[in-house]
């Protein structure tokens, strides 16, 4: 029997009836277990708790105007427990805004912070009130709006994508399109963004990571250098967890907000794209005893913070304060917050910003076993979302191939970023551990041969990266052998100094034609290998068509030219992006680099690392590693075999490929250094024959596969 498909409108059966009035409104005690700002047909539910305040009051304001039009305290009658929730008939969400005061103790070296005369944004607010311009200072207290979520989902499906098999292209929603030369209509807002999906489709990368879009404050610590104004660009001083970034948003969106970013999420779904979003919920933007109170700290600031027993705040996170994650409170915060971004934005995946804070106790203690990320990992709502640990904090702590995972978290791979970064530009005595991180760090995370970490979900645990946000870009790697961060204003005294890179011969930009081939050789060979790496890739935006920060390694507050991707160095450098573009699809092409499948028939181990002579042990200090892949592809119906050999030698090495008995034969499919007409990879078709032997040039990678006769 065939339906028509109609449009219904839900209607809602429940019967609010007011049962008082204060300041002049129909009131009722509200829906307590719903926190935040709710839309009714009767009006707004508002809910919100401390435990500490003594009393608590709801200011209402008109759009845009900083004095409350109306003051509504919560009678006792309103609170249950430390929950105070009323209903609130005949609010018109489209001219409101709010907030909130509590009253309580003024005891600072026991923690507490009452002051009645705070205006307090509310912890769960959906959206911060006032669609700020970007670097215009926000005056006066935060309020917040009411959202009314009538996006439209559909049906779409949520992704069931392996982490393994995951290309991550991780990028900052500003810096992607705000440089002239993006060639979009809304520059440097998530609408830009929806408009190069196109290009994200081209270069076939099937996740972004998303550097932090909840609501943030980029003009904290605003301060002029050398007449540029420098600002909190990244983007880590969350203001609000529950609330997208109103400066990221091209359009209007009063009682709307998060629809531009939706629609982004929408279309990036559409084309095979996930989305994962770097959160922070190791520290909030009130900062240390001398920053402002907003929010949490005016709520219950020994619950929300880490303190030290004079009542100061642990600064693991470098940024002034620690959030107190494993509070029960707290965490159950950080929980609701995860799930509602969830269903109500599809988001695909989280990356937790110095994630080993989330692993603290109250008092900055390890814990052998944090219910923060037990909760998180064992979530009925999150079991599909990918959860991705930084493994490390500002306060020391680093566990990468230690977190506390219960087989469901990833992690950065920072062994992988610096052992390989060692090992390309010719520091030999890492062979053996860059051995291990070319075929999935088995020995941190299991999955070798055998998934014998207890732990760990074997090379889906292991995010494999040599750039990131924070670092250098790939080109300047290769460009800069130190950091040159003097336009940021501190003595280039800021970011890493251990960073592993070489100039290849000049310090910065260059016109010497031997410097410029053999910086972009690296660059290959880094992508070849990181293709080539079992684990998840992740690459930085603009790494794949070489743009440079100029040597800053530290661009945080460099919202100009420093950060900006420039789109024109896409034309000037398309051999690079096409590189990119093959290696990506050679990837997917490959099931055997990313997992581990039956057999190969031809009897090749299904794992191996490989001397220049295909033997099966390497040197302490190998000028030349081979790591193999094989198996057999049933959807295929033959075996899948790759064979990557890196050579950061600065001479030729001849190499030996494995007997394959017979059944097989060696095909070269890349080959970093180039055959002396510019061709460095060889299409499905076009491949070289190889039959035994190879000739690798200085500092090059060589990628075979076989075919059967």
């Amino acid at each position: 029997m065939k339906h028509d498909m109609k449009s219904y409108t839900v209607e809602s059966h429940t019967s609010f009836n007011a049962v008082g009035e204060i300041s002049g409104y129909l009131v009722r005690p509200g829906m307590f277990e719903t926190n935040g700002a709710t839309p009714l047909l009767v009006g707004v539910n508002f809910t919100v708790h401390t435990s500490g305040g003594t009393f608590c009051e709801l200011l209402l304001f008109h759009r845009g105007e900083e004095e409350p039009y109306a003051v509504l305290p919560f009678p006792d009658e309103y609170r249950i427990g430390d929950v105070y929730s009323m209903i609130v008939f005949g609010l018109d969400i489209e001219e409101l805004e709010y907030a909130y005061r509590v009253d309580g103790p003024w005891d600072p070296e026991k923690g507490l912070r009452f002051r009645k005369e705070n205006v307090l944004l509310d912890p769960y607010a959906r959206a911060v009130a006032g669609q700020r311009i970007w670097g215009e200072k926000k005056e006066g207290a935060y309020h917040a709006r009411v959202v009314k979520d009538v996006f439209d989902w559909g049906d779409m499906p949520q992704s069931k994508r392996e982490m393994s098999d995951l290309i991550i292209y991780e990028m900052h929603v500003r810096g992607f399109t705000k440089h002239p030369s993006s060639g979009v209509e809304q520059k440097g807002t998530f609408e830009g963004l929806r408009e190069k999906i196109p290009y994200l489709k081209e270069l076939g990368v099937n996740a972004v990571e998303l550097m932090p879009i909840f609501e943030f404050d980029e003009t904290v610590n605003c301060r002029e250098v050398d007449g540029k104004k420098l600002l909190e660009y990244w983007g880590y001083n969350s203001v609000s967890f529950f609330a997208p970034n109103t400066s990221y948003t091209a359009a209007e969106e009063y009682n709307r907000e998060g629809t531009e970013l939706k629609t982004l999420i929408r279309e990036l779904h559409e084309n095979g794209i996930e989305v994962i979003l770097d959160v922070v919920f190791n520290h909030t933007a009130e900062g240390n005893e001398k920053g402002p109170t907003f929010c949490f700290k005016g709520f219950d600031n020994k619950i929300y913070y880490m303190l030290t027993p004079d009542g100061n705040y642990y600064n693991f996170s470098g940024c002034g304060n620690t959030l107190n994650c494993n509070h029960p409170m707290v965490r159950q915060m950080i929980l609701e917050c995860l799930q509602y971004w969830t269903i109500n934005y599809r988001i695909d995946g989280f990356r937790f910003d110095l994630a080993s804070i989330l692993g603290r106790n109250a008092d900055g203690s390890p814990m052998n076993n944090p219910p923060l990320l037990e909760s998180l990992a064992f979530n009925p709502v999150l079991s599909n979302v990918k959860l991705i640990a930084e493994a490390w904090d500002a306060g020391g702590m680093y566990q990468v191939g230690k977190f506390p995972a219960n087989r469901r978290w990833a992690e950065w791979n920072g062994r992988y970023r610096d052992c390989l970064r060692s090992y390309l530009k010719g520091d030999l005595w890492e062979a053996w551990t860059a051995a291990w991180c070319i075929s999935g760090s088995g020995d941190l995370y299991g999955g070798y041969t055998q998934d014998g970490n207890e732990r760990y979900a074997g090379y889906n645990s292991c995010v494999n990266f040599l750039t990131c946000h924070d670092g250098f870009t790939l080109y300047d790697l290769y460009s800069y052998n130190t950091k040159h961060n003097e336009a940021n204003g501190w003595d280039n005294t800021d970011g890493a100094s251990d960073n592993r890179s070489w100039n290849c011969g000049a310090e910065g930009e260059t016109d010497d034609p031997e410097v410029k081939m053999l910086r972009f050789r690296m660059i290959r060979n880094a992508c070849a290998v990181l293709m080539c790496s079992r684990g998840t890739p992740m690459f930085l935006a603009g790494d794949e068509f070489g743009n440079t920060q100029f040597g800053n390694n530290n661009s945080y507050c460099q919202d100009n030219e420093v950060s900006w991707l420039d789109w024109s160095l896409l034309e000037k450098n398309r051999e690079l992006f096409e590189f990119f573009k093959f290696m990506i699809h050679f990837r997917k092409k490959h099931t055997v680099i990313r997992k581990k499948l039956p057999d190969a028939v031809c009897g090749l181990g299904s794992l191996n690392t490989r001397n220049e002579y295909g033997e099966l042990n390497i040197e302490k200090e190998a000028r030349m590693l081979a790591v193999s892949f094989a198996g057999y592809d049933s959807e295929k119906g033959k075996d899948d075999i790759v064979y990557v050999a890196v050579n950061p030698y600065w001479e030729d090495t001849r190499i030996f490929l494995p007997d394959l008995q017979g059944r097989e034969t060696w095909y070269l499919c890349v080959n970093t250094y180039g055959d002396g007409a510019g061709r460095y990879v060889y299409p499905e078709g076009e491949e070289v024959r190889i039959e035994s032997e190879f000739v690798m040039k200085p500092r090059s990678v060589a990628v075979f596969t076989t075919k059967s006769y």
